[in-house]
């Protein structure tokens, strides 16, 4: 039974999870010599698998780097933290790819300069891709897009490649060091802009103290002149209701004396009358 058969019959018994690299990751662990070939091959031809650095610690993987397999671990190594332009520059002395692996190295060289630039001209990855045509690079692009490799959108008018979101490359173990500086760098950053934002806090509770004292002093007092105004329209009702009764009774004097001497008058007349009479 040929080595490939041979893994293809394992693949199927083995239990695959969400990560695609882990059953050929299973696989490594018994595979040696031209059976951890076969399996390179096998990984770097299959769809949706991106990372590879898990399966090149794996024993049996590493084996191939001092035997007469080197070249296809090399070549492990390129997919997991190359490019595609680096490929050309050693392909002389590393096997020949297939059209799917040529198409997956081009897709994760496209991820590497995510890394360093979100908007990328057409002239940039037409020469990191070593392509000529812009139609096929286009048609390149897309597909990276529809695969979820890459979120973004071609800006032919400017000719250049707008990224949004490329997934995550392997990390090789010398760019650790950069890695968590830049972390520390962020987390430094993320501290000075907390407490920013507390000290704009605590100032704009003591605004919001400022101004609650100010609005209740501001209400006593209106309550104090509402209180003012009401006692002085009492006051001044008061005072008017007086003058009111006052002059009230004074003109009642004045009409009692009037009818009397409207009497006397009346009596005097009729007495003179009266004498006339006689």
């Amino acid at each position: 039974m040929s080595c490939e058969m041979q893994i293809d019959k394992e693949k199927e018994r083995s239990v695959g999870g969400s990560n695609p690299l882990e059953q050929f990751v299973i696989l490594a662990k018994s595979a040696r010599g031209a059976a951890a070939v076969e399996l390179v091959k096998q990984v770097l031809e299959a769809p949706g698998v991106h990372v590879f650095a898990e399966l090149l610690d794996t024993d049996s993987i590493k084996e191939l780097a001092n035997g007469p397999h080197s070249v296809y671990y090399e070549l492990l190594r390129i997919f997991a933290y190359g490019t595609y332009r680096e490929y050309m520059q050693l392909k002389d002395r590393l096997p020949e790819i297939t059209p799917g692996m040529k198409k997956k190295l081009q897709h994760l060289t496209i991820v590497s300069l995510a890394t360093k630039m979100k908007c990328i001209p057409y002239s940039v990855l037409l020469q990191e891709l070593d392509m000529k045509n812009v139609r096929d690079l286009e048609d390149l692009i897309i597909e990276a897009i529809y695969s979820d490799i890459i979120h973004g959108k071609l800006d032919q008018r400017n000719s250049q490649l707008e990224l949004d979101y490329a997934i995550g490359r392997d990390v090789q173990p010398g760019d650790l060091a950069k890695i968590s500086a830049t972390l520390q760098a962020w987390c430094d950053a993320c501290e000075a802009v907390l407490v920013c934002v507390e000290s704009q806090i605590v100032k704009a509770n003591a605004e919001k103290n400022k101004s609650l004292k100010h609005k209740e002093s501001i209400e006593q007092e209106v309550a104090n002149i509402k209180k003012t105004l009401k006692s002085q329209t009492q006051d001044s009702d008061e005072a008017m209701n007086t003058d009111m009764r006052e002059q009230s009774g004074h003109g009642s004097h004045q009409t009692d004396k009037s009818k009397k001497g409207f009497r006397v008058k009346n009596l005097r007349s009729g007495s003179a009358k009266f004498w006339q009479k006689s």
